[in-house]
C-alpha cells in the first residue's frame, strides 16, 4: 500500500454538527414513516452512527423530536427578528415578520407537519413557540401604539399569531396559496385597525 492510499485519521465531528446531522436525519425519517413507526436504530442508520450515540445526545426518541422543535423555535425567532430589524416602519415590521414566518414554514414544511401531527408529544413545545411569537408580536405592536396597556397588546398579538397559524394550516391544505398572499390576507384584516390607532385613535379602555 502506497502512502497515497493509506487512509488518514477519521475526522472527529464536533458535537454541535453531529447533533444537527442527527436532528436532520430524524426529521426526514419521521416524516417518511411516521414518528410512531420509526425506531432509534432507523435514525442511527440514516445518519451513519450507532444507536448509543443517539441516546448520548438526546436521551430518547421523544427527546430527539423535542430537540427538533427547539431548533425550529430558535430559527423562527431569528428569521422574524431579522425581518423586523430591517424594516423602516411598524407596518413593514409586521408585514416582513409575517412573510418570513410563512416562508420559514415553507422551507421546513416536513418538520412543521411532523410537529403538528404529534400532538401528544409536542403540545407543550409548540405552545412555547406560540408564546415566543406572541411576545415578539406584542413588542412590535407596542411601537405602533405606544402607551397601550400590556394586556391589550398581548390580546392583539394572540389574535395575530392565531390567525397566522390558521393561515399556515390552510396553506398546508391548499398549496396554491403563496406566502405573499397569506401575508396580504393577514394585513388586510389587522393593519387598518392598528393603523387607525397609530394615527391617534386611542385604544378603548
Amino acid at each position: 500500500m502506497t502512502a497515497e492510499t493509506v487512509p488518514g485519521p477519521r475526522r472527529r465531528v464536533p458535537r454541535a454538527e453531529r447533533e444537527r446531522q442527527i436532528v436532520d436525519a430524524a426529521v426526514a425519517v419521521f416524516g417518511e414513516r411516521g414518528y410512531a413507526e420509526v425506531s432509534m436504530e432507523a435514525v442511527a442508520e440514516r445518519v451513519g452512527v450507532t444507536k448509543p450515540v443517539l441516546y448520548t445526545h438526546f436521551g430518547s426518541k421523544e427527546g430527539l423530536l423535542l430537540a427538533a422543535i427547539a431548533r425550529a423555535r430558535s430559527e423562527l425567532l431569528d428569521v422574524v427578528a431579522r425581518a423586523a430589524a430591517a424594516a423602516d416602519s411598524p407596518e413593514a415590521m409586521l408585514r416582513g415578520g409575517t412573510l418570513e414566518f410563512f416562508r420559514y414554514l415553507d422551507r421546513r414544511a416536513p418538520a412543521w407537519q411532523l410537529f403538528c401531527s404529534e400532538a401528544g408529544v409536542t403540545d407543550t413545545a409548540l405552545e412555547e413557540i406560540r408564546a415566543q411569537q406572541t411576545d415578539f408580536t406584542a413588542a412590535l405592536l407596542a411601537a405602533q401604539v405606544p402607551g397601550t396597556e400590556p394586556a391589550r397588546l398581548t390580546g392583539w398579538a394572540q389574535v395575530i399569531v392565531g390567525a397566522c397559524e390558521r393561515l399556515a394550516v390552510w396553506r398546508g391544505q391548499d398549496e396554491s396559496v403563496t406566502a405573499e398572499q397569506a401575508t396580504e390576507y393577514l394585513m388586510d384584516m389587522v393593519w387598518s385597525g392598528l393603523a387607525g390607532l397609530g394615527r391617534g385613535g386611542a385604544a378603548p379602555a
